[in-house]
């Protein structure tokens, strides 16, 4: 592979990029994966270590003493430059496999479980039975948005210019590799691909309309089996257009502002919103925020890409 890859070429797509990972957790995370990869450290191993690092992070919310509560906040961090290794060190070695997306979507899971668990615990005397029902119904709401986030950013990737850096995937795609997965062979993977399944129907059935978009787009390519090629495709019949001529540009350009709720939706807003809640002696905040900001900038988030969606999916079938 190459040796001297740089930290850009590491990155998936600026397009898609916050700005605190661009200044801090990328460069970081390049110098870790620059390490494991020195090492043989596998992209799969560093996902593990990152899950290890963020639970153990979550135990230290439990006491109300600062220091370990800053303590929990310094491993989060460390957890989360091991979660930004694992994805730049498998595009330094071309490691990628749908148990390491797995991996990396569950890191992330696990940290949070353990932190609602820790702070659930913590606050049990003040709140009793009431604190969980808070807990339980902030962390659903808290994976979707992870899971839709994560999903409209990798769709977004299949537009940019090197779209193989997305990891975009599909139900049908991932049934018919899970088929050929043998029980006694590939058991871990095997059982992994259960919960990966439902976890993409069930991103799949949040975006009607972008499942549409993909159908139109699938049409006009003569139903190709790799989506990749979907904006070239698409390109020959993006015809009478003034303001974008190029298809894959114009579906970019128009999704490319919804990458700031992505981002917003992912990790850095809801560390610094626990660090807050947590430092300011109120960690039921956090539980507050997740269910009235978050979810708010969720709904508008897929309510705006599934119009963009449909948008283009009428301009496509206008031209048949």
């Amino acid at each position: 592979m190459n040796k001297n890859m740089t930290l850009q070429e590491t990155l998936k797509s600026k397009d898609t990029e916050e700005w605190l990972d661009l200044i801090f957790y990328r460069p970081i995370g390049y110098y870790w994966a620059l390490l494991f990869k020195k090492i043989r450290v596998t992209p799969n191993m560093v996902s593990i270590l990152s899950i290890l690092l963020g639970v153990a992070a979550g135990v230290f919310f439990y006491f109300s003493d600062i220091w370990l509560n800053i303590t929990g906040m310094i491993l989060l961090v460390w957890a989360n430059s091991y979660d930004s290794a694992d994805g730049q060190l498998a595009r330094m070695t071309n490691h990628f496999s749908r148990l390491g997306r797995l991996l990396d979507g569950a890191a992330s899971a696990c940290w949070f479980f353990s932190i609602y668990i820790a702070i659930s615990l913590r606050l049990m005397p003040e709140w009793g039975f009431y604190i969980w029902v808070l807990a339980l119904t902030s962390g659903f709401f808290h994976s979707k948005q992870a899971e839709m986030a994560d999903y409209l950013r990798n769709f977004h990737l299949l537009f940019v210019n090197d779209y193989n850096k997305s990891e975009f995937d599909d139900a049908i795609r991932i049934m018919e590799h899970a088929r050929h997965l043998i029980w006694k062979k590939d058991f871990i993977e095997k059982i992994s691909m259960v919960f990966y399944l439902n976890y993409t129907k069930e991103q799949e059935r949040w975006t009607p309309r972008l499942q549409d978009f993909r159908k139109a787009i699938n049409e006009m390519s003569g139903n190709k089996e790799t989506i990749a090629a979907w904006g070239d495709v698409a390109s020959e019949r993006w015809i009478n257009e003034v303001e974008y001529p190029n298809f894959r540009e114009a579906f970019r350009k128009a999704s490319k502002p919804m990458m700031k709720y992505t981002n917003i939706l992912s990790f850095n807003t809801r560390a610094i919103a626990l660090c807050v809640s947590v430092f300011v002696g109120f960690p039921w905040a956090y539980f507050v925020f997740e269910l009235t900001i978050m979810n708010f900038l969720l709904v508008y988030m897929i309510y705006t890409y599934e119009a963009i969606c449909k948008k283009f999916t009428v301009r496509l079938r206008r031209n048949d």
